[in-house]
């Protein structure tokens, strides 16, 4: 690197405030120059429409190195990046996964770089995950339950927190293995459980690499103990669990999930749980929020919280922080490590993997 770069960081006030820390800005003004872009619209996942503020963006881009997008920003396509002569590398700071705003074909044919740091929020969805993994084998929902009605003695043996209580030699079944599900792997190791994983995005030399077992969704459901569900909510996941999935569970195993509530048939799941032999940890359900009239609040074998396990104080900087790592290495010539690839847009349009 020998000239400073510019960095543009187009996004709204509440992320400006809320994402980006000044030690990490103090860090990113090592190596580069950085300026704000305020745009103000659109919805959290969706992107600004307004022509005038996408023609604004463009006006600023002409000696622009690196761009940061995120809330508030349009869409970076061609006609954008043709006014952008020096941009390498455009980054999603928080996008719910796979770049909804960043044209990536587009920036690809012009050789530019894209990253997505969306995943700094699966650091506190993995803990999460792994600690209604342990609420669910322990059926703690039912206790707390009978604790509140006023039932403070010890459940009856044939409770499936007793029965069923320890992690330790499981067998944990993950649908998805990103980000979280890697996490959560590094999470599960102290518990000596065997790990079996369905992600038909993966390539197969990381099951040897990480250390699981790559199989069909069918043996997950099947044959876990522990069944979590990982996967982003795509065209080809939604309601990818239904009735017949469901109806593979075994008995005295439990289904955990922290993605999205829309990859499970909601009607389907409480009628599975309705037959009382498995317990569910669910921070996600489909609608959101749960309205106050259904099944899923009364059932006693149920674990719920309110799509919180990916948010956390410390999970808004960390997007920016994972992104001034990715630029530090970028313009030092290094290797990025959060690429948007084809893979990732096959994943984006629940098509097959190429």
């Amino acid at each position: 690197m020998t000239a400073r770069p510019r960095v543009l960081v187009a996004c709204n006030r509440h992320v400006r405030e809320r994402y980006l820390a000044a030690a990490d800005l103090a860090r990113l003004e090592q190596f580069a120059s950085w300026d704000w872009f305020e745009c103000e619209g659109g919805g959290i996942y969706d992107t600004n429409k307004d022509p005038e503020t996408t023609a604004r963006l463009g006006e600023r881009l002409g000696e622009v190195e690196g761009l940061v997008v995120c809330h508030g920003c349009p869409t970076i396509d061609a006609k954008v990046m043709d006014q952008a002569s020096r941009l390498r590398i455009i980054g999603e700071l928080e996008g719910d996964r796979f770049a909804s705003r960043i044209e990536v074909e587009a920036a690809w044919a012009r050789q530019i770089r894209t990253v997505d740091t969306t995943n700094g929020s699966s650091y506190p969805v993995s803990e999460w995950a792994l600690a209604l993994i342990l609420i669910s084998l322990r059926n703690a929902g039912s206790h707390f339950r009978r604790m509140m009605a006023g039932q403070t003695h010890h459940p009856p043996q044939d409770d499936p927190g007793f029965i069923h209580g320890d992690l330790t030699g499981k067998r944990v079944g993950l649908i998805g293995c990103g980000h979280i599900g890697r996490r959560l792997i590094k999470f599960l190791r102290p518990f000596e459980v065997e790990i079996w994983v369905h992600d038909p995005y993966l390539p197969r030399e990381m099951a040897d690499a990480v250390g699981f077992i790559q199989t069909s969704l069918d043996k997950v459901m099947s044959e876990c103990d522990a069944v979590v569900c990982l996967a982003p909510l795509t065209p080809g996941t939604r309601r990818m669990i239904g009735k017949r999935e469901l109806d593979l569970i075994r008995p005295g195993a439990v289904l955990v999930n922290v993605s999205r509530g829309a990859i499970i048939d909601p009607d389907a799941l409480i009628a599975r749980l309705k037959r009382g032999d498995i317990v569910a940890g669910l921070d996600v359900f489909d609608p959101e929020p749960v309205p106050p009239d259904s099944e899923i609040l009364q059932l006693p074998n149920v674990f719920l919280s309110p799509h919180i396990a990916g948010v956390t104080a410390q999970s808004y900087p960390r997007f920016f922080k994972l992104m001034v790592d990715e630029l530090d290495r970028f313009f030092h010539g290094h290797h990025t490590l959060f690429d948007l690839t084809p893979r990732s847009i096959a994943n984006r349009r629940g098509s097959e993997p190429v």
